[in-house]
Formats: C-alpha cells, structure tokens, sequence
C-alpha cells in the first residue's frame, strides 16, 4: 500500500470529467457577468496581522531564506493583494473569478478535506446595496447553469448582532462571549450568556423567513435594501437567517451561505469584507463568494438519487 495523507484523495478520470464539467458550466455564467479568470501561486508570504477568514487552519512554512510562507486557505486575500498592487492604477468595480485549490488544517477523522477545490467571484470596489446583489445573483445564476434544483441561500449580516447589542446596552466585556457563541452557532450557550439581559439577544438569531424577520431590528436597513434588489427568482432562493454570522472579525456586511437538503453540509458563502483591501494598502468595498466544487458536484449527484 501506498497510502495519501488523510483529508486528500485522488480524483479518477471519470470523475475528473464531471468536475470538468461542473466547472465548466461555473466558468460560463462568471465570464457572461464579466469575471475575469486568474490564477495566483499556491504558496504565498504570511500576511501577519491581515486576519483572513478561517486561518487558524493555514499551513505555514519556511523557504530556504528563513522567510515564512503559507498555502493559500482561499482565494479572497490573494486576489485581494492582486487588485491593490497590479491593478493599483485602474479603476473600480474589478471583478475576478478564480478556480484554485486551497488548503487547510483541519481534523480529517472528520470527513474534512485538507485539499480542495474552490470557485469563485471576487467583486471588489462596489458597495452595498448593489454589490451584495451582484453577487448573490451571480452565485444563483451559476448554481442554475451546473443543474442544481434544490438549494437555497441562507442571507445574514456581520452588523446586525454587534448594533443590537449596543442598542440593548450589553457590557464590552459580554460582548465577545455572546459573538463566540453565535459564530459557532451555539444557541444553547449564547442562551447561557445571555441570561439576565435582554431576550432579544437569543430571539433574534433564531429568526428565519422573509423581511419581516427584519422588524424592529436596529442596522438592519441594509439587509433590507439587499433583499429588495434582488430579482423575484433569485429572492425565492434566499432565506434570511439573522443566526447566520460567520467570521464577524471579517466580514463586514452581508454574510451568505449556499445549502442544499441532499448533502449535511454548506455548499459554498461569501459576504462583505469592505475593510480587507484598506489593510492592502488601497481602501475599496468589496464582496465575494466561493463554491466548493467538490460538494457541489455531491450535491447534484445526490439530487439525481433522488429524482
């Protein structure tokens, strides 16, 4: 036997062929929109203090000077650096598409993958509203030309707990432990932490539905706004999840994330991270998403199952 390392794996010909065609079909929709294709090295310098989503999993290494290097987790920071350093001079909006494979330290004892395949749209120099309904429709309008019939994207936003919570008047030093329990999507202890202040602080993230999960609610203008750009069929794919946080020491904005009821887990999100580029040097909004091509394409499998 020769074995991989776990949380890799090879891909076989006739698989190869659909992923091909999977993202093929991702390919297509992302150049009709005017998303450029680019590729950056899978091994780049530390960035240091710029905080990227999920980089507690990064690889970090040495080369033969003593310089630290990393492979890329996503595709976000590089082509963020590529947009404020080659693209300096240009105009915004700049729109880019990537298909890459990113690493991560993960638990593989898990059914985690060390390696994997991403794509995705990079929208960076367009605010909000109309950035974050750009990128929604891209997503939806990809997602529809791979043949996936089943999912929906669940729409939250990084500012709406941190303004409830100044609105309810909750102490600096409760504030982390509430947000740490709502990133890891733990109701039961933000239950916990809560207790004592104001209900609306495990209330509110377990509202799901239509805008009126918005009412009454401070900073949530914004989401509004987002939902009501969106195109009827593109709206019909979106639930809105005030529960739905990811990293809020990253995004900024609108958060979102892809889901399908065949597979146990998230397809594919993105969100606002409209202070990223200012750490690179030339501040813009920006907004992007990322595909795993992988659990797409067992999603449409596993739809296929079923039908």
């Amino acid at each position: 036997m020769h074995p991989i390392p776990s949380g890799t794996r090879d891909v076989l010909p006739d698989e190869m062929r659909e992923l091909r065609a999977v993202s093929d079909a991702l390919r297509g929709v992302f150049e009709h929109f005017g998303y450029g294709e680019i590729y950056t090295p899978a091994i780049e310098y530390d960035l240091g203090a710029i905080r990227i989503s999920g980089d507690t999993g990064v690889y970090r290494l040495f080369d033969d000077h003593g310089a630290v290097l990393q492979l890329r987790s996503d595709m976000t920071v590089p082509i963020a650096r590529v947009a404020a350093t080659r693209y300096a001079a240009v105009a915004p909006p700049l729109r880019f598409s990537s298909f890459a494979h990113v690493y991560r330290g993960v638990r593989p004892h898990r059914g985690q993958m060390r390696e994997f395949l991403q794509a995705g749209c990079e929208l960076i120099g367009s605010s909000a509203p109309g950035g974050t309904v750009e990128a929604l429709t891209v997503l939806c309008r990809a997602l529809d030309a791979t043949g996936l019939r089943y999912y929906r994207i669940g729409l939250g936003d990084a500012s709406i707990y941190p303004a409830l919570m100044e609105a309810v008047g909750v102490e600096d030093g409760v504030r982390s432990e509430l947000l740490d329990h709502l990133v890891g999507r733990n109701f039961v202890g933000l239950a916990h932490a809560a207790d004592g202040l104001d209900p609306m602080l495990v209330e509110v993230p377990q509202r799901r539905g239509g805008p009126e999960v918005l009412d009454g609610l401070p900073g949530a203008e914004g989401l509004r706004q987002v939902h009501a750009g969106l195109e009827d069929d593109v709206a019909e794919r979106v639930i809105l999840d005030l529960g739905l946080a990811r990293d809020l020491a990253y995004y900024t904005g609108a958060v979102f994330e892809v889901y399908d009821a065949s597979i146990g887990r998230p397809i594919g999100g993105g969100g606002r991270y409209d202070e990223l580029m200012g750490q690179l040097g030339r501040p813009l909004p920006a907004v992007g998403f990322a595909v795993g091509v992988d659990v797409l394409h067992e999603a449409l499998a596993a739809e296929e199952l079923k039908r």
